[in-house]
């Protein structure tokens, strides 16, 4: 299943939504995706995650990447309905609780 990113704007915030799977060969894509829309200090980057049915530990680095970047900038980092696969990744890697979910 490939990766499919789009970028929308909705409420005031940049969304970021993640369909199909993300692994070693497609996590570079979001990547850019990812770092190229972080906002501006005080805006949030919500990324949403419903539609990703596989995540491997180079999707969540590029989360963990994504989300220190934002921080750095000031900005806010959000997951949005991470799929039932995403969330058991998370929570395995323990990283549920470093992350903000909506």
């Amino acid at each position: 299943m490939d990766l499919k990113v789009e970028k929308e704007q909705a409420s005031g915030e940049t969304v970021i939504r993640v369909s199909g799977e993300v692994d070693l060969y497609s996590s570079p894509e979001l990547r850019k995706k990812i770092l190229k829309n972080i906002p501006s200090s005080g805006r949030v980057l919500a990324v949403d995650l419903s539609g990703v049915a596989y995540i491997d530990s180079s999707g969540v680095a590029t989360l963990v990447e994504g989300l220190r970047s934002a921080r750095e900038q000031g900005a806010g980092f959000v997951l949005v309905s991470p799929s039932s696969a995403v969330r058991q990744v998370l929570e395995l890697a323990r990283l549920d609780s470093v992350f903000e979910v909506r």
